[in-house]
């Protein structure tokens, strides 16, 4: 029996979709621990792209089980639609894809009030995607959020939902100005008691299950999304996501013990990204960032928003910074062909703050404001690495760059992605 925890180590947009999909091919059961859709993990699977927000991203082979855990936040009008893309590729998820009886809905008064605290000119402006992540997570912690098994249970379900709705149309009204509408709590009852009985033949006791499958010793993918720097407790605090991305949220958010965890391994880019608001120490705001952004496949524009990433240096403070509150000692790195066409390459070895050097992303977000990069420089290989599948044919000053990563972060890089297929991969 093996169990892995997949965890992104910079701001989320690693690669994680097409590594646990590259890797679930040789596990039984992907279950993802947390976050909603305001997560996009992108796979390619024979030049179709699909686009996970919910569904963990080994659903694409047909002989893998998939769970969705307690931790995420689910929007079922999202799943269904996940769901029905897949059958269009004539991808079943029967006896498959399952959810966890206590798994947190979002409902629609949720993306209202996520919409209007981002628009509010008197609020700060986080940057989140208006998918209701934060509210219903909110309501979680308020005790008031309605579940997987609220949905099910339809003869409590009205009397429930009458309650939070008297709650939520009070805030709205007082606070944010905004009515809800009787024809709209009339289709959130209509709407989601249809998808109580949708949701019946999926949900399971996730705990439970993942108890009987380790006995059983079947090999389980933790699958994270978004990143360590998006966390809500280790993260940019407050322009962060409203979960906790870190592996060891995997045992919180499937109800797993973390005795069962046999390890963790970190996704980081070869560059540094992020999307929204907040600080990004090695930023690049010139011709070098947009050149970033355009070689990256497809651009690099949000799977969940479409929103242009901010991009950047490579960052081994932050990376740093992710491995130890992880646990990480070994990493895949990604998209570094992106890299094939520059001719200086810069790595962010430390921060200078206050004339003290910081090889870790500081704790105290005060100091943030003070970091200045200290960067070394490589050269670069100018040429096409997309086709080459074995670390010895990688061109030599490519394998600098990855020997420079891997003694700033002290981790060993064991897979280097060089495209999003699932063959353009090396395995060290």
């Amino acid at each position: 029996m093996s169990t892995l925890v997949i965890v992104g180590t910079q701001w989320g947009d690693e690669g994680k979709g097409k590594i646990t999909d590259l890797l679930s091919e040789n596990y039984d059961i992907i279950a993802r621990y947390q976050g909603g859709n305001n997560a996009g993990h992108t796979v390619v699977l024979n030049k179709n792209v699909f686009i996970f927000q919910l569904l963990p991203s080994g659903i694409l082979h047909k002989d893998k089980v998939c769970l969705i855990g307690n931790g995420v936040v689910l929007d079922p009008e999202v799943l269904f639609q996940e769901i029905e893309n897949l059958q269009k590729h004539n991808i079943d998820i029967k006896e498959r894809l399952f959810i966890d009886y206590k798994t947190h809905i979002i409902l629609p008064y949720h993306k209202i009030t996520d919409e209007a605290l981002e628009e509010d000119k008197d609020s700060r402006k986080i940057g989140t995607t208006k998918s209701g992540i934060g509210p219903a997570y909110a309501d979680k912690l308020s005790r008031i959020g309605i579940r997987v098994c609220d949905l099910i249970h339809t003869e409590n379900l009205s009397q429930k939902l009458d309650m939070v709705l008297n709650q939520k149309s009070d805030y709205l009204t007082k606070n944010l100005g905004i009515e809800l509408s009787k024809n709209l709590v009339r289709d959130i009852k209509e709407k989601y008691l249809q998808y109580g009985k949708m949701l019946e033949p999926l949900a399971i006791d996730g705990s439970l299950f993942l108890e009987e499958q380790i006995k059983k010793n079947k090999n389980i993918i933790f699958e994270g999304a978004q990143g360590t720097m998006l966390d809500v407790d280790h993260g940019t605090y407050p322009y962060v996501t409203s979960s906790n991305p870190v592996a060891g949220n995997a045992c919180t958010g499937c109800g797993i013990s973390p005795l069962y965890i046999d390890k963790v391994i970190g996704i980081t880019k070869a560059y540094a990204t992020r999307v929204g608001e907040g600080p990004f120490p090695t930023e690049l705001l010139d011709s070098l960032g947009q050149k970033m952004r355009e070689q990256g496949y497809e651009y690099e524009y949000d799977a969940a928003t479409g929103r242009p990433r901010r991009c950047g240096w490579f960052d081994a403070p932050v990376v740093k910074y992710a491995n130890r509150i992880n646990g990480i000692k070994e990493m895949v790195l990604t998209k570094i062909d992106v890299f094939s066409s520059f001719k200086k390459i810069k790595i962010c070895r430390e921060y200078r703050i206050k004339d003290q050097s910081h090889y870790y992303f500081p704790g105290d977000s005060e100091l943030i404001p003070f970091a200045e990069p200290v960067y070394e420089e490589v050269e670069g290989w100018e040429e096409d690495i997309s086709n080459i599948r074995s670390y010895q044919e990688l061109p030599d000053k490519a394998k600098e760059y990855i020997l420079k990563i891997e003694q700033f972060t002290e981790s060993k890089i064991s897979i280097v992605s060089v495209g999003p297929e699932r063959t353009q991969t090396i395995f060290r």
